[in-house]
């Protein structure tokens, strides 16, 4: 985590609260913090509720913020539409879970706390597997991603699955918007009713996904979709963030998609369990076929992420249809040897420690910066760095300090 991370998470250690279903809930609230909205009920603690470490042993300044009624009434109802299958209600639970809106926020998390008690009961019934399968598609931009999507969409969908699409577009540096154009290219599967497809936009998260990708897909699964397919935006050799979410990591590369050495490049194709050249049709079969080799050549030298699976290549066009079975036949080959010695299951668990952490240093950081003293000390000190007074390094420790010394 770095220096930063470890210095400023130990102000911020707190003990796990668990939201054992919508009736008796409890959501945390600290001393400082906005009172209570028009509706809700303030108690005081009870033991269910226990104080922050570091804090007395009273739980001076701890409030416990009770659901109103509208609230219960509306994640009753996104609950109930999201287990029943509704897409309209699969939707407006993944607006909640990706706003910024504290209290939102707060109820977006007891939602989660539900699907994911329904999403156990259901492995628990599929011993203990899980019930459905993720996939992760990367490639550079112009890959022809939403068009091998729509494609093996519809193949999957005809075949009685239910797919979930989450297109994750990039923002604009300057603006800050998003075109969100993936739907629009996918045409006829965003047309089909066992088919679900949200674009959302970046907003600035760097690995080609979003902070709420994780949560979004656990929703989808909690609507019944076995599928659940995740594009990221066109992506560059370090930018892997969505291999830590999913079941398979398939990388798409079009015919001009580099040579050996590239391939050979240690970052993105490390990860990927599936290659898959695009658009090999016409007068691009001639080059995928000779990537397909040496990209095939590449992996060769790679270490094995699975001591049950040998990363393959294969060749697919989304405009004839060529190959696009065969594509579905080795992702289902890897599921199969997965699930079979247990290696999917385990990589499902240290993925959840991975974006735990991930989340941590994201809110750390978001406190650090807003915190007063940071915030009074910061301007004077960015002056000096750019003056070149004092060293980036020290001007980041004073900050540092300033933050630790107010906290404490």
């Amino acid at each position: 985590m770095g220096r930063f991370g470890v210095r400023v998470l130990r102000l911020f250690s707190r003990p796990p609260f668990t939201v054992p279903g919508f009736a008796n809930t409890c959501l945390l609230r600290q001393a400082g913090s906005t009172g209570a909205l028009p509706g809700h009920r303030i108690t005081t603690p009870g033991p269910s509720c226990l104080p922050r470490r570091g804090l007395s042993g009273t739980a001076v300044g701890q409030h416990v913020l009770a659901l109103s009624g509208p609230e219960q009434r509306l994640l009753d109802k996104l609950y109930g539409g999201l287990i029943s299958g509704q897409r309209a209600s699969l939707a407006e639970s993944i607006t909640l879970v990706e706003t910024q809106h504290p209290r939102k926020k707060e109820l977006a998390q007891v939602l989660l706390q539900k699907v994911l008690a329904f999403r156990r009961e259901q492995e628990n019934s599929n011993g203990g597997k899980p019930v459905a399968f993720r996939v992760g598609l990367s490639g550079p931009p112009g890959a022809g991603k939403s068009s091998f999507i729509e494609v093996v969409g519809k193949m999957l969908t005809s075949q009685g699955h239910k797919v979930a699409v989450l297109a994750v577009d990039p923002s604009s540096c300057t603006t800050g918007g998003s075109l969100l154009g993936d739907k629009t290219r996918m045409t006829e599967l965003s047309r089909d009713m066992k088919a679900f497809i949200r674009p959302s936009p970046a907003s600035g998260t760097l690995g080609g996904v979003t902070r709420t990708t994780n949560e979004a897909i656990v929703l989808c699964e909690g609507a019944g979709y076995d599928i659940v397919l995740v594009e990221t935006v066109g992506v560059g050799q370090s930018e892997f963030a969505v291999a830590d979410m999913v079941d398979m990591f398939v990388l798409l590369i079009p015919p001009a998609g580099g040579d050996e050495l590239q391939g050979i490049k240690r970052g993105i194709i490390e990860r990927a369990d599936l290659v898959v050249v695009t658009k090999s049709d016409g007068d691009l079969v001639v080059p995928a076929r000779r990537i397909q080799t040496e990209y095939t050549s590449a992996l060769k030298l790679l270490r094995r992420q699975s001591k049950s699976w040998n990363p393959k290549v294969v060749r697919a066009s989304s405009y004839t249809s060529e190959g696009i079975p065969e594509v579905w036949a080795k992702m289902a080959a890897y599921r199969d040897a997965m699930l079979t010695s247990g290696e999917l299951q385990g990589r499902r668990r240290a993925q959840q420690k991975v974006w735990m952490w991930s989340l941590i240093q994201e809110n750390v950081l978001w406190h650090f910066q807003t915190h007063p003293s940071v915030r009074e000390t910061l301007p004077g000190l960015e002056q000096k760095v750019t003056r070149g007074v004092i060293p980036p390094g020290l001007a980041a420790d004073l900050l540092l300090k300033a933050f630790s010394e107010s906290s404490s």
